[in-house]
C-alpha cells in the first residue's frame, strides 16, 4: 500500500511543494511559462505578504543597538530562519526597516491564529 499522503499529492488533492511549512514560500504556487526554446521554466508564483493586522500580538520588544533581524528572531522565536515571520508581523518588507535601535518589534502569533482569551 502507498503513502496515503503521496496518494493525495498524485490525485492532486494536495499541491506539492518543495518548501518546508517552516518557510515563507511554503503554499506559494508554482507555475511554468514556455521559454524562447519551447522549454517549460518553473517559478513560484507572487507571494504577497499579510496584513499586520491578521497576527495576534502576544509582546512588544525594543531592539538593541546593533541587532540585526536574524538574531532578534533567534533570540525572540528561536529559530533565525524566521526573520519574516517578523517582517510579516510588522509590516516590514526589507529586514533592515526593523534593525533600527530602540525600535519596537511586534511578537505574534502566526496569521489568523486568535490570542488566547486572557490576552484579549
Amino acid at each position: 500500500m502507498s503513502n496515503p499522503i503521496e496518494a493525495l499529492f498524485g490525485a492532486g488533492l494536495l499541491p506539492r511543494t518543495d518548501f518546508p511549512p517552516e518557510s515563507r514560500y511554503h503554499g506559494v504556487p508554482v507555475r511554468t511559462i514556455a521559454g524562447p526554446d519551447g522549454r517549460q521554466i518553473a517559478y513560484l508564483a507572487r507571494r504577497f505578504s499579510p496584513d499586520p493586522d491578521r497576527f495576534a500580538t502576544l509582546s512588544v520588544q525594543i531592539v538593541p543597538e546593533g541587532q540585526r533581524l536574524d538574531q532578534a528572531a533567534a533570540r525572540l522565536i528561536g529559530d533565525p530562519e524566521q526573520f519574516w515571520a517578523l517582517c510579516d508581523a510588522n509590516g516590514a518588507i526589507w529586514p533592515e526597516e526593523l534593525e533600527v535601535a530602540d525600535g519596537r518589534i511586534r511578537v505574534t502569533l502566526p496569521a489568523d491564529v486568535p490570542a488566547p482569551e486572557d490576552q484579549l
